[in-house]
């Protein structure tokens, strides 16, 4: 006999929620379009790879694969504690920074209560909100970045605000927000409300270092990753730094193991290798500016990034995007983010950025 089970979500929000659109793979677009040189321009990976010391420390931990991680990280949290000259107590590790995002979202978040966030922000921050059954408080941007004027008096005005999501540099939009801002910003916000700046490209924007901040104020949380500048998308490895206590709550709520042993080994030797993401700076660098130029003389609109990405504005997005797909170039639509005329382009290797340009040329004429 057949039975008809009701089940339902913890929370109503939670049918809101569009599933994450990744970056189509290579593969993908390989198998419908018969394509074999495919340009993968999408999801801001590092066209350089990672440092040659990554693979080596990968190639040293193949035999263990067996055995568990170590459940805290020692070593990689050591690391990172020099790196960013804070306590290993005030660290938090995560299976990427979208695990650590969950987690702030988890530990401090309940369904009476509310998330702030830009428009044009990294989308996991309405989604956490809807995760939680939380309100979430969308204000609007300002010239394509934070507005943090009025994300202020977005938590002012709303009693049940406990965190507030930054990304900085941001995505989609690559906008960055000056240390000074920032710091105007938390003055203005109540100690009891979390201030998260998502740095996730931060390295490509090295003269932004908010590290001082958490000297300053105890309610902030730092999250970085190694997915980008590092070259580590593969392997899911972010952390937060943030006031030991805060990290102590976030750490209650952490999976057991949630980065694996090859994680852990690749992350530390990818952070010890400081001259490869010099190297990896100025490639992008070069290379942003000379996107930057073609965009001009192909009359395409696009906003000042620093980050390793571009949006820009091509008209019928849509169908740009199909039309650079059936040629093997694969970049990210941005109709999720209501920028139906944009695209994001990463800013790849010279001879991938040509690639794009030389088809984007094509497309348009």
């Amino acid at each position: 006999m057949e039975k008809n089970v009701q089940l339902t979500p913890a929370y109503d929000s939670i049918l809101s929620i569009q599933a994450y659109q990744t970056g189509k793979p290579i593969e993908e677009l390989s198998r419908e379009f018969g394509i074999h040189d495919v340009v993968k321009l999408a999801s801001n990976e590092n066209p350089m790879g990672c440092s040659p010391s990554v693979t080596l420390a990968i190639t040293e931990h193949l035999s263990q694969l067996a055995r568990y991680p170590d459940g805290s990280g020692y070593y990689l949290k050591q690391a990172i504690a020099d790196f960013t000259d804070v306590n290993v107590d005030q660290i938090t590790l995560g299976n990427g920074s979208n695990d650590i995002l969950d987690m702030i979202a988890r530990s401090f978040v309940s369904n009476k209560d509310a998330i702030v966030y830009s428009q044009y922000a990294f989308i996991v921050y309405s989604m956490v909100a809807k995760m939680q059954g939380a309100r979430g408080i969308e204000v609007p941007a300002k010239r394509f970045g934070h507005d943090l004027d009025a994300m202020r008096d977005a938590v002012l005005n709303n009693d049940n605000v406990k965190v507030v999501f930054i990304a900085n540099p941001n995505n989609p939009t690559g906008t960055l927000l000056t240390t000074d801002e920032l710091r105007e910003f938390l003055q203005a916000i109540p100690e009891h409300v979390l201030v998260v700046i998502d740095e996730a490209y931060i390295e490509y924007s090295p003269e932004s270092n908010n590290r001082g901040l958490l000297d300053e104020f105890e309610q902030l949380i730092l999250v970085r990753t190694f997915s980008k500048a590092y070259g580590l998308a593969g392997l899911r490895v972010g952390y937060a730094l943030c006031n030991a206590e805060v990290a102590a709550i976030i750490n209650r709520i952490r999976q057991p193991f949630n980065v694996s042993r090859v994680a852990q080994a690749a992350a530390q030797a990818a952070l010890s290798d400081q001259a490869f993401i010099q190297r990896v700076q100025q490639t992008n660098q070069e290379q942003m500016q000379w996107l930057a130029k073609q965009f001009d003389a192909l009359g395409l609109g696009f906003i000042p990034s620093y980050a390793n990405f571009l949006m820009v504005e091509v008209g019928d997005a849509k169908t740009v995007n199909q039309k650079l797909m059936e040629q093997g170039v694969i970049v990210r639509p941005l109709a999720g983010y209501g920028l139906e005329n944009w695209l994001r382009i990463t800013v790849g290797l010279p001879e991938d950025n040509i690639r794009l340009i030389d088809t984007l040329h094509s497309v348009l004429v």
